[in-house]
């Protein structure tokens, strides 16, 4: 990896601005570290890459990594193990994909019937794939509960694309109040800022539940 510049080197890349920053070749060339004989380590991630598919890469053995590109043994090795660890680690979790504000009601089933106002956002990748659930305040919604730094901050550290809010009402009215309206303006305008997208604020009762961005709100 040293063959690169710093300014290109993966391991570089990945420690400055994060992993979902990197091409799939400079994620796989972290683990290689260094190339072949006349090859740079970004050329042998591509060629990689090039013969197995996305699918088809995990399946790969040492053997045919160590005959079809020269590696050793023991970044053979590394190759087949990351992939395995990581298929082990991911075999049980099941992404929640949100198309929908009915999607958001039925996902937040335990704020339904609850006799406090719970403010929760839903941290999504570009996929609209849920990655985290947090909540952020409990009580009745107003500006000084739910700042967008509590949002965002959790956004960023979550390398989330795209974020959900959403509370419930314990009165069974979805109707937004003046600060509801209020809050989410703000969020709306701090996500602009920082690139990371609100999609939109949902109220949430027993039996119904209002999108503020179907109802014109979310800006």
């Amino acid at each position: 990896m040293m063959d690169l510049p710093r300014v290109d080197r993966p391991r570089e890349k990945l420690q400055k601005y994060g992993p979902e920053r990197l091409t799939n070749s400079e994620l796989l060339a972290t683990l290689l570290g260094t190339g072949t004989k006349g090859v740079n380590v970004i050329e042998l991630s591509t060629k990689i890459l090039k013969k197995y598919s996305g699918a088809d890469l995990p399946k790969a053995t040492v053997k045919e990594l160590q005959d079809t590109f020269g590696l050793g043994v023991a970044k053979a090795c590394e190759i087949v193990a990351c992939f395995e660890l990581g298929r082990r680690l991911l075999q049980d979790k099941k992404a929640e994909l949100i198309l929908s504000p009915k999607d958001v009601w039925e996902m937040l089933v335990d704020l339904r019937a609850l006799k406090k106002e719970h403010f929760v956002v839903l941290y999504l990748d570009s996929r609209n794939q849920a990655i985290q659930r947090e909540l952020v305040s409990v009580g009745t919604l107003n500006a000084s509960l739910v700042h967008p730094r509590e949002v965002f901050e959790a956004a960023i550290e979550h390398h989330a694309a795209q974020v959900i809010v959403a509370h419930n009402h314990p009165s069974g009215d979805t109707e937004p109040s003046e600060e509801d309206k209020v809050v989410t303006k703000r969020l709306f305008e701090a996500g602009q800022l920082l690139g990371i997208e609100l999609l939109d604020h949902i109220i949430i009762a027993n039996r119904r539940w209002t999108s503020m961005k179907e109802h014109g709100l979310l800006s």
